[in-house]
């Protein structure tokens, strides 16, 4: 199967330092800093780059599992929220809350509720992150 790639670069001291991460593809190179991380700075932080990858993970999971089930979706926006937080020797991701709308014709509900719980538990990176809280509002439009 795949191996997926990104890489980062970090120069200096915490606080003061800098540093880029870049996408194996090529597709985003982001610099990144303690304000950008740990406050409201500029810049991109790898929690970010998590959700990133959480949202889109889950979209597509919810696609397929909607697809199985003989439904089409016609569009899912999916927004993943991690927080970063100071725990008992530092900063730890402590919560991610996915938000996901979705237009499908026909489906009812209840088959949609069920079918993203079930995409939330069997997406590929929210297994990655099962040793923190995973939320789902899950809403048709």
């Amino acid at each position: 199967m795949a191996i997926r790639s990104s890489e980062a670069e970090w120069k200096g001291t915490l606080r003061e330092g800098a540093g880029t991460m870049k996408l194996g593809s090529g597709a985003f190179e982001g610099a990144y800093s303690f304000p950008s991380r740990f406050e409201e700075g500029e810049g991109t932080n790898p929690e970010e780059l998590i959700a990133a990858a959480h949202a889109g993970c889950f979209s597509m999971a919810l696609s397929a599992a909607l697809g199985k089930a003989g439904h089409k979706p016609n569009r899912i926006h999916t927004v993943a929220k991690v927080h970063l937080e100071p725990v008992t020797g530092g900063f730890g991701i402590t919560r991610v809350d996915l938000e996901t709308e979705a237009s499908v014709p026909g489906i009812d509900d209840g088959t949609f509720q069920e079918l993203a719980a079930g995409a939330k538990a069997g997406c590929p990176v929210s297994k990655a992150l099962s040793s923190v809280d995973i939320t789902l509002k899950a809403k048709l439009v």
